[in-house]
């Protein structure tokens, strides 16, 4: 789907996925650009998790095709999604706490020093100062202990590492959950230099008011189809609830927006 003259660097179509009797997804169509953020919402069993999860080659549909830099490529596992760039940061981040940075953002791929078969720490480290650098990362040291990390350092290792492997596109589940003001803003931020870096960013959110502070568009998902597409600079946020819901935003009164408007405000918090 081109937009602008724009081509998306990932694009599904037609996805469906079944669990037995379950039909998690209906035909789903879905796409992010270049430099672009999109934040997936829906409600609980909406199928966000099922979508992310096929995109990350987890749960491999049943039908639908996934196309990536305008090209079919076919998925078998988790290994294929990231060979071709795609990485996913998931709720838990996947770090080691009695590790530190560097060791979190080479594990599974050090780098080791020739002809003696031993890691090259001092390689590691340059490099891993260095992507945390360009993405503006601030941490204590790279070589502090990922315990030690507050949740928002946590978080942007878990980035880091990504990008340190050439990602294109990233998924983001519920980046900002149970974390602070401070450290809210500190990933927002970082969500927004991965998009000034050119990659496309797939955020999964509850939060309606991080969406709307760091999205450029947003999908909505229910009952496991695609139901709406806004920009997110034409949007309101009741529009987006109401696509949510399935309710009418024409006929909703106002105290009714007023009320999910106030639980969403409680989620944040």
């Amino acid at each position: 789907m081109e937009r602008n003259g724009r081509h998306p660097i990932l694009e599904l179509r037609g996805i469906s996925k079944h669990f037995g009797a379950v039909q998690a997804l209906s035909g789903v169509d879905f796409e992010v650009y270049p430099g672009e953020v999109v934040a997936l919402v829906g409600d609980n069993g909406a199928g966000k998790s099922t979508l992310i999860k096929a995109i990350a080659g987890i749960n491999l549909p049943d039908t639908g095709e996934m196309i990536f830099e305008g090209k079919p490529v076919t998925v078998r596992g988790p290994r294929d999604v990231t060979r071709i760039g795609i990485a996913t940061v998931y709720q838990d981040l996947a770090l080691c706490d009695n590790l530190d940075v560097v060791s979190n953002l080479f594990l599974g791929r050090e780098e080791l020093d020739r002809p003696v078969p031993a890691l090259d720490e001092e390689s590691m480290e340059k490099r891993a100062i260095q992507v945390l650098s360009t993405l503006s990362v601030k941490l204590p040291s790279v070589r502090t202990q990922i315990a030690s990390l507050s949740g928002g350092q946590r978080q942007s290792t878990a980035v880091a590492r990504s990008v340190l492997w050439d990602a294109k596109v990233v998924l983001l589940d519920e980046p900002t959950a149970a974390l602070g003001v401070a450290q809210t803003r500190q990933v927002l931020d970082l969500i927004r230099r991965l998009r000034d870096h050119g990659l496309g960013v797939v955020v999964i959110s509850h939060n309606l008011a991080d969406v709307f502070d760091v999205c450029d568009r947003i999908v909505v998902l229910r009952l496991g189809r695609r139901v709406a597409d806004f920009r997110v600079e034409d949007a309101r946020r009741e529009q987006v609830v109401a696509a949510i819901t399935g309710a009418d935003i024409g006929i909703l009164a106002e105290d009714q927006l007023n009320t999910i408007n106030e639980k969403n405000e409680e989620t944040i918090s």
